[in-house]
């Protein structure tokens, strides 16, 4: 398991796993919806502005990780992405559930859990989540907190990185401090742009070239070929 995944890693992989279960019509995702579902100020935490060239270089790394894949739809050949952690690792979907809430809000109490995860997965009871918590940490994935000042409930953390990254502010930090709006995460340096751009192109052309296999392969088959 990979303990070092940026901030855009972390937020792209939540989205994909959330997106994949409440609007799976519309998954895979193409970048500007991943784009849109990253930079949405409804259930994230911290709220972002994400640009297109930086989702195209957290993708890339993914890619290389084998934690998502560049695809294309049934009725489009426009790329669009979806992730691969239900191969890439030992992780039900339970537990994807519950990761994809830690990826997007950050570190978060059982009953946060249990409540933010509904839209994904029905647990059985508050139990039924400390049992997949249980099954996470014991694979690595997910870390118990220890108890702030004043706090009743024990917190959890994902493991996919080794420093708490902004996606670990616990909600309501930045408003306890602040009446202002909700701070915007500063983007990361970006690399040279022809680079990146360099990179997409031979993803999507090779997504294509796929396509164009698959349907020779079909209408060979057709044919009797």
């Amino acid at each position: 398991m990979d303990r070092d995944l940026d901030p855009v890693e972390i937020r792209v992989l939540g989205c994909l796993i959330e997106k994949q279960r409440t609007t799976p019509d519309q998954y895979p995702l193409s970048l500007n919806a991943l784009r849109s579902a990253c930079n949405q100020t409804t259930n994230r935490n911290p709220i972002v502005s994400y640009d297109e060239e930086m989702l195209r270089h957290a993708l890339q790394k993914l890619g290389r990780r084998r934690y998502t894949r560049l695809t294309s739809g049934h009725t489009s050949r426009a790329a669009k992405y979806r992730h691969l952690l239900d191969e890439a690792l030992p992780l039900d979907a339970a537990e994807q559930a519950v990761l994809a809430v830690l990826f997007l809000r950050g570190e978060q109490t059982p009953g946060e859990l249990k409540q933010r995860t509904e839209r994904m997965q029905a647990f059985d009871g508050i139990a039924g989540l400390h049992d997949c918590l249980t099954g996470l940490i014991d694979k690595g994935f997910v870390s118990e907190l220890a108890r702030r000042p004043g706090q009743k409930e024990e917190r959890f953390r994902h493991n996919l990185s080794d420093d708490l990254d902004p996606a670990d502010v616990p909600e309501g930090a930045e408003l306890a401090a602040s009446s202002g709006p909700a701070a915007v995460v500063p983007p990361p340096p970006r690399r040279d742009e022809r680079m990146d751009k360099l990179e997409a192109e031979v993803l999507a052309l090779r997504t294509e070239l796929s396509a164009m296999r698959e349907e020779l392969t079909t209408l060979r088959a057709e044919l009797g070929a």
